[in-house]
């Protein structure tokens, strides 16, 4: 399978079809955008200062579906400051905003001292059965990934997520937005309704880090709420095989299939 894209200039990409969506294949899928976003944010900010501030937060707010075509990227600076800085980033198709990124980077520090967090353990990946998330949904993008799955009940469950193809062809990607190509998936490891009952896209998603992760497997501790007037929320403790590194949010919109 080929990477998710391919760089056609310093700001324009072609997705291949490694990007199907799950809710339709003609369409993206939201998580290898979030990771190529985050990735030209990395690399305009090690170009222009050399990496000196670390990503601590990165949020999306996703304004449509994408066809799988060629897309766009700007980043300008919001908020420049030496020790902390606000950055946004556009994803743009044919000239539509599609994704309004914004992450903050933060000053470094020697913190090894402190280091600690009560956010709950989760099982080793050995522990967990291999899934197939294309048994439950369609497109290319959700069958480019290895799954490892223990599901506790329909809306929580534990993940161990790997991409078995790159983000950018050609390219290496830090494992910030390597990890952040993958976030997205959060919203259909654990089904509390079945997608052909009640689609509940996300229409945002915020992830905020506290420590690089490390290896190739990411940890996804997962929870899905649904509300009684078509509101949900998808919130995901992410893990390295150290532990927790971080955690993401998305906020749903949720709509009972007709007919």
């Amino acid at each position: 399978m080929p990477a998710y894209f391919e760089r056609v200039d310093a700001s324009a990409f072609l997705p291949t079809a490694a990007v199907e969506g799950a809710w339709s294949t003609e369409e993206q899928h939201i998580a290898p955008s979030l990771g190529l976003i985050a990735h030209a944010i990395e690399r305009e900010h090690a170009e222009r200062r050399g990496g000196d501030l670390q990503l601590g937060r990165i949020s999306y707010d996703i304004l449509g579906t994408i066809p799988i075509e060629r897309v766009d990227l700007d980043v300008r600076i919001l908020r420049p400051g030496r020790t902390i800085e606000l950055v946004e980033a556009v994803l743009s198709h044919d000239g539509r905003a599609a994704v309004i990124a914004r992450a903050w980077f933060m000053q470094a520090a020697d913190t090894r001292a402190f280091v600690g967090s009560a956010l709950p353990a989760m099982p080793d990946r050995n522990e967990l059965d291999p899934w197939e998330m294309g048994d439950h949904w369609q497109g290319g993008a959700v069958r480019s990934v290895d799954f490892h799955r223990g599901q506790r009940q329909p809306g929580h469950a534990w993940a161990w997520l790997r991409p078995q193809v790159p983000l950018l062809q050609g390219e290496p990607v830090g494992p910030i937005s390597r990890l952040l190509g993958m976030v997205d998936f959060a919203n259909g490891l654990t089904l509390r309704l079945a997608p052909t009952e009640v689609a509940f896209p996300n229409v945002d998603l915020t992830c905020h880090l506290f420590a690089a992760p490390e290896g190739d497997w990411i940890g996804f501790d997962t929870t899905v709420s649904i509300g009684p007037t078509g509101l949900g929320l998808t919130e995901t403790v992410l893990h390295d095989e150290r532990g927790p590194v971080g955690t993401v949010q998305q906020i749903l919109t949720v709509r009972p299939m007709r007919g």
